[in-house]
Parts: structure tokens; C-alpha cells; sequence
């Protein structure tokens, strides 16, 4: 007989011990396979992203630094959200996590991912970086 536990918090966490050690008091053997998971990005995180990837989008803007002065130089195009996230978010996210889609990505990714970003345009073009969105933050 198989039985999977999923342990997300200590209450979890006390009833998978309890379930474990009656098992092995009644069977006197037990194989345990303990597989780590990242817990999946939140809707709130996703989110923040998506706020976070328009302030830089704004940023970038207000500085005069449309995507042809800092991509590429063949076609001025202003930044949107959709542009952060693809052509700088998604890069670093790849480089980072070897994951192509932000659905894919853990809770903590995307303060990892934050910071890369931040501090390659601070060196690369002189550019705070907006902070990352709060919880109570929305779009303006």
C-alpha cells in the first residue's frame, strides 16, 4: 500500500509524524521517500511582477532609455510591461532557474530574480530599479 503525505505546515508536519509512527508500530517496516518542492510562485507574487515590470517599464521611459538605446538600435519603441517582463525579466529568469515561464517559478525566485536585475541596471545603465512591490501596492 502506498500513501502519499504532503507536510505544507506544522500541523500537517505532526499528523504525517503521528500516521509514520503508527504505521511502523503496526507493520514494524516502513520505506519513506522524501521528495523536496519548491512551493509555486503566488497569484499575489504574480502580481507584484507584473506592478514591478511597469514601474521598471516607467523608469526606463522617464530616463529616455526607450528599448532601442537599451536592446537594440534599429527601432525606437518605448517600454510596456509585457516588454519588461519578456526581454529583461525573462532572460534572467531562464540564466537563473532554467524555467521559461513565471508560472513556473518558487516563492523566492522572484526576490532572487529582483535583485539580479536591479543591480545589472544600476551597473550597466546608471538606473535605480523600482523596489519590489508590497503586498498593499497596486497600480497607480
Amino acid at each position: 500500500m502506498t500513501d502519499t503525505l504532503t507536510i505544507n505546515s506544522e500541523i500537517a508536519l505532526a499528523q504525517a509524524q503521528k500516521q509514520l509512527a503508527e504505521q511502523w508500530r503496526e507493520n514494524k517496516y516502513l520505506e519513506v521517500e522524501i521528495r523536496r518542492k519548491a512551493k509555486q510562485r503566488t497569484l499575489t507574487q504574480n502580481r507584484a511582477l507584473h506592478l514591478f515590470c511597469q514601474w521598471l517599464a516607467d523608469t526606463l521611459n522617464e530616463a529616455g532609455l526607450d528599448m532601442r538605446k537599451t536592446l537594440r538600435e534599429d527601432v525606437e519603441v518605448p517600454w510596456t510591461q509585457a516588454s519588461v517582463k519578456e526581454y529583461l525579466w525573462r532572460p534572467i529568469q531562464k540564466a537563473m532557474t532554467d524555467k521559461h515561464s513565471t508560472t513556473e517559478i518558487t516563492t523566492v525566485e522572484p526576490t532572487d530574480i529582483h535583485a539580479v536585475l536591479s543591480r545589472h541596471l544600476g551597473e550597466w545603465l546608471g538606473i535605480t530599479c523600482p523596489e519590489w512591490p508590497k503586498r498593499d501596492q497596486e497600480a497607480a
